[in-house]
């Protein structure tokens, strides 16, 4: 069953446009490079949201096949390549995996 992999970060402080950009475009590019990654999509929240966000300021949302595939994705190089920008320009993750 599809898997749909949430994740909430938390940005540091004087962390730039350009330096999310570059994250952004790092992230989106580990589609086809990671079996069983079909898509990942990344954005700031809505404005209505913001109050309820407890400080999250960017979401990603990556569907992978099945639950063994985000094992695989977890440990994959590329994804550990896009996790230690994440570890420089984040100061709080939160992920949530849904089975459907």
């Amino acid at each position: 069953m599809t898997v749909y992999h949430i994740v909430l970060f938390r940005l540091k402080q004087g962390v730039t446009p350009a330096q999310l950009e570059t994250w952004y475009t790092a992230s989106r590019g580990m589609v086809g490079k990671i079996p069983g990654l079909l898509s990942l999509k990344t954005n700031a929240p809505l404005p209505i949201c913001v109050p309820r966000a407890k400080g999250f300021d960017m979401g990603l949302v990556a569907v992978l096949e099945s639950p063994k595939h985000v094992e695989e994705y977890a440990v994959h190089p590329a994804h550990l390549e896009v996790q230690k920008v994440r570890e420089e320009l984040c100061e709080d993750t939160l992920a949530y995996d849904l089975e459907f």
